[in-house]
């Protein structure tokens, strides 16, 4: 009798699988459920990168640090900083390229459990990073953001940290710099956000870029920016692009 019981409990098993009760095995975990690390909350951007370009309207023909080609410097001399814009072009300097390098806040909350909130309130503006490849036209702004878990194991034991990384594609041609200098909807935008905790209680965000762009640079542009976590929303005011 202990014989058929053990192989009744054997079989029983075999059937449930690895896993168990409570289902399949290594059934797949959503992209909330795999983060290795939290980036939602508030975040203030500390301006220590490039202060200049950032947080002032760049002169006419400051192209320093842009690998532009002849075509792109030919664009950018003809911005004209007296007129207006096309209604439609209102927010051109703060398309996906550039917006991480506007003065201001972030919010970042799962809008899914595939999928990344970000909103920026500079210029209004709202990034969806999915890790779900997206059927989407793209051709907006922000385009179309592909997101991904760099994960790498944290040194002892089972703790897992990484990078979140970020492709984005199917933009719609904006400015790499408020003086006319040009990107086209060709850009590729690969982006890594890494959170960086210290002892003494502050949090920051690091976020590296690098935009890959033919048809208007002649190498890869790559920057850095820094946002420092807040407890809440003190200071978020949503501004329309200008």
């Amino acid at each position: 009798m202990i014989l058929v019981l053990l192989l009744l409990s054997a079989m029983t098993a075999l059937a449930q699988g690895p896993g168990g009760r409570g289902g399949p095995p290594n059934a797949p975990r959503t992209a909330r459920q795999a983060a290795p690390v939290d980036l939602t909350g508030y975040w203030v951007a500390v301006v220590v990168e490039d202060w200049k370009y950032r947080m002032l309207q760049a002169n006419k023909g400051d192209y320093d640090g842009l690998p532009l080609n002849a075509a792109a410097r030919k664009v950018a001399d003809a911005w004209d900083p007296v007129k207006d814009p096309p209604p439609g072009e209102d927010c051109r300097n703060y398309g996906a390229v550039n917006l991480m390098r506007q003065p201001g806040r972030l919010h970042i909350t799962w809008q899914d459990d595939q999928t990344l909130k970000l909103e920026s309130d500079a210029g209004t503006q709202t990034r969806l990073l999915s890790f779900a490849p997206s059927q989407g036209q793209g051709g907006g702004w922000q385009g179309v953001s592909l997101a991904t878990w760099d994960s790498v194991p944290g040194g002892r034991g089972p703790v897992t940290t990484g990078s979140l990384k970020i492709v984005t594609t199917r933009l719609r041609p904006g400015l790499l710099r408020s003086n006319g200098a040009p990107y086209s909807s060709n850009a590729t935008l690969t982006e890594y956000f890494d959170r960086v905790d210290f002892s003494e209680g502050n949090s920051y965000l690091v976020v590296t870029t690098t935009v890959e762009d033919p048809a208007n640079l002649t190498a890869p542009y790559l920057t850095s920016v820094h946002f420092r976590k807040q407890a809440d929303a003190a200071g978020w005011n949503p501004t329309a692009c200008r």
